[in-house]
């Protein structure tokens, strides 16, 4: 085998596969972090409101605090309903976006892969 031809092998090689993979892999790895990011502020969201809340409880000493703790407990529930609805909609944008991107590279992969076979 000449250098020349290995040098072509090598370079289609690295066109047909590697570069893929290696493109596919970035996308996962992109994914993934925005994925742990979104959760970890969801939770950390919702840690600091359930903490909040129960030291509002803590601070309940007659029949006004009492109705103050309720009051708030309504108004964390409403604001956790939207948090959740927020981050729900916060992640299946992520996962649509990876669908269409993982979608193109497969594409891409194909349209550079079928002129190599021939």
């Amino acid at each position: 085998m000449s250098k020349a031809t290995t040098q072509q092998a090598t370079e289609q090689l690295e066109s047909t596969f590697v570069a893929p993979a290696r493109r596919l892999g970035a996308l996962n790895l992109d994914y993934t972090e925005k994925l742990v990011a979104a959760q970890f502020d969801a939770v950390r969201a919702l840690t600091d409101l359930g903490l909040s809340q129960a030291r509002g409880w803590l601070d309940v000493r007659d029949a006004e605090g009492l109705k103050k703790a309720v009051d708030a407990q309504q108004k964390a529930s409403q604001d956790m309903g939207e948090r959740l609805r927020g981050d729900a909609e916060k992640i299946m944008n992520l996962n649509q976006e990876y669908v269409r991107e993982s979608q193109k590279l497969a594409e891409d992969g194909l349209k550079a892969a079928t002129p190599a076979a021939k």
